[in-house]
This record gives structure tokens, C-alpha cells and sequence, in this order.
């Protein structure tokens, strides 16, 4: 059954909500949603309390290591972690509490070519059952394509059938960020979230413009329960007002009771 999965998204070292297409180092493209007064040890806290597992802390750009390992620290076992991470730096995350990396940029050049050595490298840093995939991308007229370095930069891997078979054996899970609603608030990617519940055999977790709880329960009726789902900025604990973070931590549980 589909699961909600939290989200720590940090950004200049503070727990921030940012809609995806505007992240750049030029701060007058950016555009924030919210920004937290609490820690990120708060929320990590606050995730373990009531039970939830999977989430994923996602580091955007650096000066986040602090904040990544308090949050890995407060909620051992309890997150993946993303952000910058590469075979140097991978194992310090593992051991301070990561259960997962997630890896995007990494597997691909400078140009945002593909490459299997890279690939290899990560695997053979961490082990197939510690690392997840991020095939986060943006709509084409094609399809979807992955973006990395931020989100600005089109690669060239398709999201489609032939790529979630070819990566299944190297990774645990995958994660799917829908760039082009990431952060607006404004509704999931329905075609998307059908799409991956066809073509990934493995855990897939879907975010992206998640609202409110029957965003939540049309991923899970799309997905027929397959995908799992972030809501972000439309939750009241990142200052949300259509989301209430109470009703997705029942929804996990009346799920668990099926």
C-alpha cells in the first residue's frame, strides 16, 4: 500500500520548503516557500515519534553536512540521505546514521552523460542494498527526462520502462522528484505516478505538488498502492494550509492495518 514518506529539505543549512524549477546560486531566481525557525534534529524527532520510516533528508547545494548528520543522528535508520553524494563521502552518512543513499548527479558527466563506471563506483562504495537512485526530471515532449546538478541540467537518461530495467540491479529504491511541479502546491504529475507504478519493480517514491490528502490517496489509487509519496510545502508543519501533517501519519497507519 502506498506510504506518505517525510522530507527534511535543507538548504543554506536551514530546514526550507523551495519550489524545485527556481533552485540556482543566483538568489534572486530562487523562490522559497518556507523556512523553519526548528532544527532539523526537531523534525527528525518528530518522524520517529510517530513512526515513519523512508524519508528522506536532501541536502540543496552546501553548508547542509551539519544539519544532514543532526537529523541522521536524532533518527538513526530513519532516513536516506541525497545531496552531493559520491563514493569519497558516502560511508561517514551510512555511519552516522543513514539507512540509505540517494545518488543523482554523480552517475553523470559534466555534459549529463550517463555512465556506467560511476555507477559501478557508487556500488561498489556502499553496496546495491544501501544506495537509491534519484531519477528526478522534468517533462519533454518525449516524456521525462532525468535533471541534475540542482535540477537545471537535462541529462541524457529517459525516465521510461527500459531505464528503471536496466538500473533495478544496482540500487534498493529509487526516488522521483516531478521537477516541473516540485514545491507549487498545485497537484501531482498523474501520469507520472501511473507510469512508475508500471515500470519500477523496486520501491519507487514519488514528490512533487502533492496538496493535500486526496493527492495522497489518488497517488495510491493511480499507483494502485505501489508508490509511495512526499507532500512538502503544502504541509502545515512547513507552513502549509492544505496538508495536515496528523492526517498523513494516520493515513500510514490505517494503511498498516490492511
Amino acid at each position: 500500500m502506498t506510504q506518505f514518506r517525510p522530507c527534511i529539505d535543507l538548504h543554506d543549512g536551514q530546514v526550507k520548503q523551495i519550489v524545485g524549477s527556481t533552485l540556482s546560486e543566483k538568489p534572486d531566481v530562487l523562490k522559497t516557500n518556507f523556512i523553519s525557525t526548528r532544527p532539523s534534529s526537531y523534525y527528525a524527532e518528530l518522524y520517529q515519534r510517530d513512526g515513519l520510516k523512508g524519508g528522506h533528508v536532501i541536502m540543496l547545494g552546501r553548508g547542509n553536512e551539519q544539519a544532514a548528520k543532526e537529523a541522521l543522528q536524532a533518527y538513526p535508520g530513519g532516513f536516506q540521505i541525497g545531496g552531493g553524494i559520491k563514493p569519497e563521502n558516502a560511508v561517514p552518512y551510512l555511519e552516522a546514521g543513514a539507512s540509505h543513499v540517494i545518488v543523482t548527479s554523480y552517475v553523470f558527466d559534466e555534459e549529463g552523460v550517463f555512465s556506467e563506471p560511476k555507477l559501478a563506483a557508487m556500488v561498489k562504495a556502499v553496496g546495491r542494498e544501501r544506495l537509491v537512485l534519484d531519477l528526478s526530471c522534468r517533462a519533454t515532449e518525449d516524456g521525462w527526462v532525468v535533471a541534475m546538478n540542482r535540477w537545471q541540467t537535462l541529462t541524457n537518461l529517459a525516465v521510461n520502462d527500459a531505464t528503471f530495467s536496466y538500473l533495478s540491479p544496482f540500487c534498493d529504491e529509487f526516488l522521483i522528484h516531478a521537477v516541473d511541479v516540485e514545491g507549487k502546491c498545485e497537484g501531482i504529475d498523474e501520469a507520472l505516478v501511473e507510469r512508475l507504478a508500471e515500470w519500477s519493480g523496486l520501491p519507487v517514491t514519488y514528490a512533487g505538488g502533492a496538496r493535500n490528502m486526496a493527492d495522497l490517496q489518488r497517488v495510491q489509487e493511480l499507483s494502485q498502492g505501489r508508490v509511495d509519496v512526499t507532500i512538502g510545502s503544502a504541509l502545515d508543519i512547513f507552513g502549509g494550509t492544505s496538508a495536515k501533517y496528523g492526517d498523513c501519519v494516520a493515513f500510514n497507519q490505517k494503511a498498516s492495518k490492511r
